[in-house]
């Protein structure tokens, strides 16, 4: 049942009971309702950015987990550039260096680096920052991988490139106990025959006629000379690539043919005293590119510091050559 409402009339000083039409029904019911509507919106503007649903949470909880993955990917990705910094700077300071290499510049080290945007798709994402600075750091690491492994493939290349002209270059004294049978080094000396002062372009060792010869190095011969009385006799020339050849005179027989493989230490002739010669010894020359060097400065794989010495002083001595 329906309260019945009153008001108190002044004037009359009485109670008197109030009268409800229509209009003042529908006044009120429509105040109500916009209460209601303005409430409930309120509520819900509310809800919808302060309370999350389910399905929300949910999501929210996922997309942190990624934030964390990205996160531990970041610092792995750190980690990893690190290591392949320390390998670059191996590969440059010494693995290049050992084998007299240039090192790889930064220039191609970083090249396809930068430049146009390839990361616009990942542009206006709350997490683009993160999400471009991983793709770019697995985009440098590749690339410098790739770079890296190029180099590793040359310095393997090189590494028996670098074994194989070791075991070549003319290294070793050709005849044993050379200390002490050095007696006319590399420069200007007296001829033996038209005494004069006259280039001598290699070195000569006295030795007993026979006496094993030996390779310096790695080669093929390239040329013999099985004449006695022209100029170095019966003379034997190894090529031993990258522009050395070795050169070995006044021999009294050959022990290889041309064209034949030798290793350094396999015995090509013997001491002779054939060409132009006053007695049984080995002239010795080692050639660069065509040109006549000093072979004391390759005998350093056969000597020790003390021999080395003792042959360097012999061969600065201006004397007498035997050829």
């Amino acid at each position: 049942m329906a309260k019945t409402k009153y008001h108190f009339d002044h004037k009359s000083l009485t109670f008197k009971k109030v009268q409800r039409n229509f209009k003042d029904i529908f006044k009120k019911a429509v105040f109500l309702f916009s209460g209601f509507v303005v409430f409930s919106t309120v509520a819900v503007i509310l809800a919808f950015y302060f309370v999350d649903s389910p399905k929300e949470k949910a999501l929210r909880r996922e997309i942190e987990r990624f934030k964390t993955q990205h996160e531990i990917i970041n610092e792995r990705l750190d980690i990893i550039t690190a290591v392949l910094q320390d390998i670059q700077q191996r590969d440059d300071n010494i693995y290049r260096v050992i084998l007299e290499a240039e090192p790889v510049s930064e220039a191609e080290r970083n090249a396809g680096i930068g430049g146009v945007n390839r990361y616009a798709e990942l542009e206006n994402y709350d997490n683009s920052v993160l999400m471009t600075n991983v793709a770019t750091k697995l985009d440098k690491i590749s690339r410098q991988l790739y770079v890296q492994s190029k180099s590793f493939d040359e310095v393997l290349e090189m590494a028996r490139n670098k074994s194989e002209m070791l075991a070549s270059i003319p290294s070793i004294v050709p005849l044993s106990n050379a200390t002490s049978r050095l007696v006319s080094g590399f420069g200007y000396r007296v001829h033996p025959i038209y005494k004069t002062l006259r280039m001598h372009t290699g070195v000569d060792f006295t030795a007993p006629r026979g006496t094993p010869v030996y390779a310096s190095g790695n080669g093929t011969v390239k040329n013999i000379n099985r004449r006695h009385f022209s100029g170095y006799g019966i003379l034997c020339v190894i090529d031993h690539g990258y522009g050395y050849e070795t050169l070995y005179g006044h021999l009294s027989r050959l022990n290889v043919r041309p064209g034949q493989k030798v290793v350094r230490g396999e015995v090509i002739g013997y001491v002779g005293s054939s060409g132009l010669s006053v007695g049984p010894h080995l002239h010795y020359e080692v050639l660069k590119n065509g040109n006549p060097v000093n072979p004391i400065n390759f005998f350093y794989n056969d000597l020790t510091p003390e021999e080395y010495e003792i042959i360097i002083e012999k061969a600065s001595e201006i004397n007498q050559a035997l050829s």
